[in-house]
């Protein structure tokens, strides 16, 4: 699958973690709407905004969307490819199912959140 990122993602074939095709201009989600799934950039560019705002230009092993697996509350932000790529769908058992079994990729999704809120607070 994908090699020469934090780490090898092989494992999310095994939890038959789907891949999706996103296309420029494709709104991945928005703020404000339930969800229950999260992704992980495998290709392309991601735009995170809210409002006319700009909060992150994510990419390569990039995730987006954890927050609303964690605490089930509505999207903080809206998410828009920005180029044509691909990202890996987790839902919410596929997410509690990896944490389980892979406490790497809990710990990746945590150094992005760390990270994200670092560069936020930067900007303030």
């Amino acid at each position: 699958m994908t090699d020469g990122g934090p780490f090898n993602f092989d494992f999310l074939e095994s939890f038959g973690v789907p891949l999706r095709r996103v296309k420029a201009g494709e709104v991945l989600f928005e703020k404000g709407e339930a969800g229950d799934t999260m992704v992980l950039i495998l290709e392309g560019r991601i735009e995170v905004r809210v409002g006319e705002k700009v909060l992150e230009t994510a990419g390569l092993y990039s995730v987006l969307g954890e927050m609303t697996l964690l605490d089930q509350a509505p999207r903080s932000a809206t998410a828009t490819a920005i180029t044509e790529g691909e990202v890996a769908v987790i839902d919410r058992q596929t997410f509690l199912d990896l944490v389980r079994e892979n406490p790497a990729f809990s710990l990746y999704v945590m150094r992005c959140m760390a990270a994200r809120l670092r560069r936020v607070n930067d900007g303030i």
